[in-house]
């Protein structure tokens, strides 16, 4: 695959930069002005803070390559934005995560009540933005996005209950299939599987269309997840943005995590498991330090990338099939380019 330095990647750097900008400049032009603190100009924190805009931009892009011209995809993509924000928050608290896009988390900084009061206002503007599509789609398009939505969050909120639960319940006899029904709620709905839907949506109004990129967007996902988690373990934290070893730190059942499971001795297993069944709090330096080197030792970090790999293939092959002719416009070959991108990347 073309690394994303190359020309392929400089056309996706250019393209995801033009999206972002677009979706974040009519993002924070609606957040009220105002208010009481701790509250509206904390919404702007984590989208004024440096980031991909992915889900903005495949939304924009999978508009216009199916037909939809001007802004009329730019109301989705601010939507599907705001719901990625608002989960970003929500999300950090549940791992308590420390690092976010190159700062502290929300909850870190001012609190967890000061957090969960903004992850909420983030998804009420963000049903606000939904309701915005009555006056400029028409009731029965508005409807079925907001039906979409629905879906997607349901996606979404299961599996983010499959990986905490894991967590909570110290399951460590999980194989691969599990990771990847996981992955596909959690990750790939919200990421990539919504935000093509609705961009489908809005450019044809056509609701049996709707899931024309549903296995581009599934495959494209898992990559994506799959390329974060292995981030998390060898990136670099001026790129990346988030606490390197964070994953071992919360104990996510990460696909290299499974993968060791499955191959460690009884030893490394026992002590593994003892390790997974301490909080956050009560890990040492030392026991995550052993486990990141283990994980390295066994090769199950590059393991998961020739997964990622593989299905970045499969996402190019559907993706193919979906567009036909728009393969070959600008944003077709986005959207197609994309593939070598989220395995490629550094952040």
């Amino acid at each position: 695959m073309a690394p994303t330095t190359g020309v392929a990647g400089g056309h996706v750097e250019r393209m995801l930069e033009r999206y972002r900008g677009l979706a974040l400049g009519a993002l924070l032009d609606d957040v009220p002005d105002g208010g009481p603190r701790y509250l509206y100009d904390l919404v702007a924190e984590y989208p004024r803070r440096w980031g991909k805009g992915l889900r903005a931009a495949l939304c924009l892009a999978t508009c216009r390559a199916f037909g939809g011209g001007g802004a009329v995809g730019l109301n989705a993509a601010v939507t599907v934005e705001l719901f990625h924000n608002a989960f970003l928050i929500h999300d950090d608290i549940q791992d308590e995560s420390e690092q976010r896009r190159g700062g502290r988390t929300l909850h870190a900084e001012y609190g967890v009540g000061v957090a969960l009061n903004v992850g909420n206002m983030t998804n009420l503007l963000a049903l606000r933005r939904l309701a915005a599509n009555r006056a400029a789609l028409g009731s029965g398009i508005a409807w079925r996005l907001f039906t979409e939505t629905e879906l997607m969050m349901r996606h979404s909120l299961e599996g983010q209950a499959l990986e905490i639960g894991w967590i909570r319940d110290n399951v460590c006899d999980l194989d691969a299939d599990d990771y990847y029904r996981m992955c596909l709620k959690k990750t790939s709905w919200y990421t990539c599987i919504y935000p093509c839907r609705t961009g489908v949506l809005v450019a044809t109004g056509r609701e049996n269309a709707v899931d024309v990129l549903d296995r581009y967007g599934w495959y494209l996902g898992a990559a994506f997840q799959i390329q974060d988690d292995a981030l998390n373990l060898t990136g670099d934290y001026a790129r990346y943005g988030k606490e390197i070893a964070g994953d071992l730190w919360e104990g996510k059942r990460t696909l290299i995590l499974i993968d060791f499971m499955r191959r460690c001795t009884p030893e490394e297993r026992e002590r593994l498991v003892r390790l997974l069944s301490r909080t956050r709090a009560e890990r040492t330096d030392a026991e995550v330090r052993w486990l990141h080197g283990r994980l390295l030792a066994y090769d199950c970090v590059e393991s998961a990338r020739r997964s990622a790999r593989d299905l970045a293939l499969a996402a190019r092959r559907e993706g193919e099939r979906a567009l036909g002719a728009a393969a070959d416009t600008e944003d077709g070959r986005f959207l197609l380019e994309l593939t070598d991108y989220v395995v490629e990347r550094a952040r």
